[in-house]
C-alpha cells in the first residue's frame, strides 16, 4: 500500500471510532473509571481503541500498536519496534466528562521514533487534521481539504503571542514561563491534539503544556505542526523522545507556529 493510500485508510479508521464516541456522547450513558494514574477512563476511550486496535491490525498486521488505553508494555519489547501506531482513542476525557464536545480521536505511525503521519479527528464537528512527512498539514471540514500554516510572525509584530492553553489548567502557571505575560493573550481550548492543531492552522501562536501528557497527545500533533510550519519540543527546546525510555510520559512541552523566534529569549524556561 503506498503512503497517501495509507493515510487515507487511517482517516477513515479515525473517522469510524469519532463516530462511536459521538453515539456514546449524545446518546449520555456512560460508565467511568479512575485509573491507575488518577486520570478517568470511559466506556468511550475502550470503544475507540478496540475498533482502533483491530481496524490498524487489519490493515498492517506487521505494525504493532501503543494505545494509551494497552501501554504496559516493557521498553524491552518496545525497543524491538522500527514501526509503530501510537494512539489516544479518546484525547480529552475530561472534556468528553464534562461535556464540551472538545475532544479527538488520535493515530500517528511513528518510524525509527519519529512520527511520520499523524490524524486527529474531531466527533463533534467532524474536522480532520492530517499530515505525512513530506506531503503537507491538511484540515477536512465538511467535506473539503485544505492545506494548512502556521501563522509566521516576523520580529516586528506588535501583536500580542496567542497562546492556546487548557481550561483545566491553570492560566498563570503556563504565563509564569514567559519573560514577558503582558504581551501575552490566551486562547483557551479542550483536548492536547486541539491546541496543537489551533497552531497548525494559525488561529494561535504557540500552546504550552504544563504537566503530565503521553507520547500518545504528542505523536500526531507533531507531525501535522511540523508539516505545517511550526515545531513541537519541550520547554527547554529539546526534541521530544518516542519509545526511547522506560515511561512514556512527556515532559512539559510547547508548540511553536514560527519556529523561527528567539524562544530562548521569550520563554524563562528556555
Amino acid at each position: 500500500m503506498n503512503p497517501e493510500a495509507l493515510l487515507d485508510q487511517v482517516v477513515s479508521i479515525a473517522t469510524s471510532a469519532g463516530q462511536v464516541i459521538r453515539e456514546i456522547y449524545q446518546q449520555g450513558s456512560f460508565e467511568r473509571e479512575i485509573k491507575a494514574d488518577d486520570t478517568p477512563v470511559t466506556s468511550a476511550d475502550m470503544a475507540s481503541h478496540e475498533l482502533i486496535v483491530a481496524q490498524l491490525q487489519a490493515l498492517t498486521p506487521d505494525i504493532p500498536v501503543l494505545s494509551e488505553e494497552d501501554a504496559d508494555i516493557p521498553l524491552s519489547e518496545r525497543q524491538q519496534w522500527s514501526r509503530y501506531w501510537l494512539v489516544d482513542p479518546l484525547d480529552g476525557t475530561g472534556e468528553f466528562i464534562a461535556g464540551s464536545g472538545d475532544f479527538s480521536v488520535i493515530i500517528a505511525l511513528v518510524d525509527n521514533h519519529r512520527p511520520v503521519m499523524g490524524v486527529v479527528y474531531v466527533p463533534m464537528t467532524e474536522v480532520c487534521y492530517f499530515a505525512m512527512t513530506g506531503l503537507g498539514a491538511y484540515k477536512k471540514a465538511q467535506g473539503a481539504v485544505k492545506q494548512i500554516h502556521s501563522k509566521q510572525l516576523s520580529l516586528n509584530d506588535a501583536q500580542p503571542l496567542r497562546i492556546a492553553v487548557s481550561r483545566r489548567q491553570d492560566p498563570q502557571k503556563v504565563l509564569g514561563l514567559f519573560t514577558d505575560a503582558s504581551q501575552c493573550e490566551l486562547v483557551v481550548l479542550g483536548g492536547a491534539a486541539l491546541k496543537s492543531c489551533l497552531v497548525a492552522e494559525g488561529h494561535a501562536d504557540c500552546y504550552v503544556r504544563v504537566g503530565p501528557t503521553g507520547e500518545w497527545d504528542t505523536g500526531a500533533a507533531q507531525i501535522i505542526i511540523e508539516e505545517a510550519g511550526g515545531q513541537l519540543c519541550d520547554i527547554h527546546l529539546q526534541p521530544l523522545s518516542y519509545n526511547r525510555r522506560e515511561t512514556l510520559i512527556n515532559p512539559d512541552f510547547i508548540v511553536m507556529g514560527t519556529p523561527a523566534l528567539p524562544w530562548q529569549q521569550i520563554l524563562k524556561a528556555s
